[in-house]
């Protein structure tokens, strides 16, 4: 049997004037969405490539803290439509998982082992450690005279899973402290 384009639209034409409704997915998607979520939704962009796609992460308190119980696509999100691939799909065991560091280790300079240290030491180190390299290496002009306002001892290597404006905030942010190296990930 041979069909025609034109035959196989009509046939597509008379289905939906009968009544048969050819686009369940998008529906069914959103009810499951709704029927399984018990606890504290949130939406959030999966950060294991540069598409974007968006989740709906279910999370409940257990043992006093909150543990991701259920992860699916959001229907309402226009690249994904509520479709997740296997690595998405994921999300809750890379959030759960009983190997996942949940506090800092730093290893001094010269020392054998890790220490812990508290979440607000590290960023405190961080942002002075920053500062010390810039101020260290800033140059304000060339041998020539040339403004430059840069410093080439720190580069960045930002990320797939922000959004436009997360990622013009953070150009900001970096161009403001004068650094030159500047990469994404989605060009990597």
């Amino acid at each position: 049997m041979k069909i025609s384009r034109r035959g196989f639209l009509g046939a597509g034409g008379l289905l939906g004037f009968l009544g048969v409704d050819l686009a369940p997915t998008k529906a069914w998607a959103s009810q499951k969405a709704t029927s399984v979520a018990r606890g504290r939704l949130t939406t959030t962009i999966c950060p294991y490539c540069a598409v974007g796609c968006s989740s709906i992460v279910t999370s409940e308190k257990k043992d006093g803290r909150w543990a991701v119980t259920n992860v699916e696509g959001d229907p309402d999100h226009p690249i994904n439509e509520g479709t997740l691939c296997p690595k998405g799909a994921s999300l809750s065991q890379m959030a759960n998982g009983e190997t996942r560091l949940r506090e800092v280790l730093y290893r001094a300079p010269g020392a054998s082992g890790f220490v812990k240290k508290d979440w607000g030491w590290a960023a405190k180190e961080i942002a002075q450690r920053i500062k010390k390299t810039r101020d260290a290496t800033f140059r304000a002009a060339d041998d020539k005279g040339q403004p430059l306002q840069h410093t080439t001892a720190i580069a960045s290597v930002g990320s797939a899973a922000m959004d436009n404006e997360e990622c013009w905030l953070y150009q900001k942010m970096l161009r403001s402290m004068g650094l030159v190296y500047i990469e994404h990930q989605a060009r990597i």
